[in-house]
């Protein structure tokens, strides 16, 4: 059997065995639901096809919005030859062998629109073979990835080609695909005479995350159910028998991993806690990591709060802990805790921008040796040699404070920490201005 499947530009009989996303996908562009911001009137998307612009396309975007089927609506509109292979199965060699059916085609006036199906999956090689057919229009190459192209497409190939984002359908949309499905008697479900309840396919959009590919897997098995019920009504109780559990869209190691922790931090950063337990909840629930969550709430206390409540950091050490100790799903809680409390804690970046000015200073400032007098000096020769002299201890002071200096000369009088008037940082910057002060004093006396 060949990994290659020239999909025909005319409509064949529907075979009722296979799945019904796949039968419902849309073949014109009038059926296609969502993505209007790329495919309505006047769209680039849109306008690109109208006019049979040869230019190679990059699809980015979730499972199940339309990426493969506007690849195949592009190949009918321009009656172009249809080669769809999936990155996880071909290799150099069945490359080779596409580009030079392709280019032979071309020699006899054929168009050939190669679609490569999670193209991210590709090595750099791999991508490399289709450039000098994509530049010589041997070929137009349609791509389509759940992942970001900037990170997972070689850059010669992305300048080569127009990227469009398609974003996940809404509720709306994934219901009135529904709809359709079940009253369309050629390729739905229409034959069976089915209705559904009210709220039932509100359901099953709610649950698909914005992927109509799942949405009509749960219809088709409820479906089943409701007509060996005998009534043949899609009730809530059956898409709830169907759906057993929410699928959430999630990769931990893609770029979803990434807006989500993102998410989380800045929704704690702005002091909102039901935000932070939201998605909080779609991590978990999705199977990441806990530790990994603690560790970032962990990073989140020092970086925004820091010590404007210094406590916020022994809180999420011990939530941490608790995850640790307990496991999951018990431990869910703990860092439900954690970020409530980073939510609603006194914010300060102050020690996260000291740090960066000081990590600055560190790269580009001269590696000053230190000061002698802060030298300790354990052997008779280090003394000899300065180490220690004129070394001040604070503790014969009254105020336990001296004006010594403790920086290197170049960085004498350096101010990296500047306090706010948040929480104990309030108190911090009062007394670091007594201890100014105090400095300033001894300097004159």
């Amino acid at each position: 059997m060949s990994l290659f499947n020239t999909a025909p530009n005319l409509p064949e009989p529907v075979d009722k065995s296979r799945p019904l996303a796949d039968r419902m996908r849309p073949r014109m562009l009038d059926e296609f639901v969502g993505q209007e911001d790329i495919l309505a009137p006047g769209k680039p998307l849109r306008v690109q096809i109208e006019r049979d612009d040869a230019g190679s396309i990059i699809f980015w975007g979730p499972p199940g919005v339309g990426k493969t089927t506007l690849a195949h609506i592009i190949a009918n509109v321009t009656k172009a030859d249809f080669v769809e292979f999936s990155a996880v199965l071909a290799g150099i060699k069945e490359i080779k062998q596409v580009m030079a059916d392709a280019e032979r085609a071309r020699q006899y006036g054929a168009r050939t629109i190669v679609f490569v199906d999670e193209i991210h999956r590709f090595n750099k090689a791999q991508q490399d073979a289709f450039l000098p057919h994509v530049e010589k229009g041997n070929i137009r190459l349609i791509g389509a990835t759940t992942e970001n192209p900037s990170f997972e497409i070689i850059s010669a190939l992305l300048s080569r080609a127009r990227v469009y984002v398609l974003n996940p359908l809404t509720e709306e949309q994934i219901v009135e695909l529904l709809q359709r499905a079940l009253t369309d008697s050629e390729r739905g479900l229409g034959e069976l005479h089915l209705s559904a309840e009210a709220g039932a396919l509100a359901k099953i959009a709610a649950y698909s995350s914005g992927d109509a590919r799942s949405a009509y897997n749960v219809l088709e098995i409820a479906a089943t159910l409701a007509r060996d019920a005998g009534n043949g009504v899609i009730t809530e109780a059956i898409v709830g028998d169907a759906l057993q559990k929410r699928i959430l869209r999630y990769d931990k190691t893609g770029e979803e991993h990434y807006n989500l922790i993102s998410a989380l931090h800045k929704s704690v950063r702005n002091s909102d806690p039901d935000a932070a337990l939201y998605w909080l909840a779609r991590m978990l629930e999705a199977g990441e990591d806990p530790l990994y969550i603690a560790r970032r709430v962990v990073r989140m206390s020092v970086e925004d709060i820091g010590l404007a409540d210094p406590h916020a950091l022994q809180l999420c050490m011990a939530a941490k802990e608790g995850v640790d100790f307990i496991g999951m799903p018990e431990g869910n809680l703990a860092l439900a805790e954690a970020v409530v409390y980073l939510s609603l804690a006194p914010k300060s970046n102050a020690l996260y921008t000291a740090y960066g000015a000081v990590q600055q200073d560190v790269e580009n400032t001269v590696a000053d040796s230190v000061p002698l007098h802060l030298r300790n000096a354990p052997t008779k020769l280090m003394k000899d040699i300065g180490y220690g002299k004129g070394y001040e201890y604070a503790h014969d002071f009254d105020e336990k404070v001296t004006d010594m200096q403790c920086l290197p000369d170049s960085l004498k009088d350096r101010r990296y920490y500047h306090p706010t008037d948040q929480g104990v940082e309030k108190r911090i910057r009062e007394r670091m201005e007594e201890i100014r002060k105090i400095k300033a004093k001894g300097i004159k006396d």
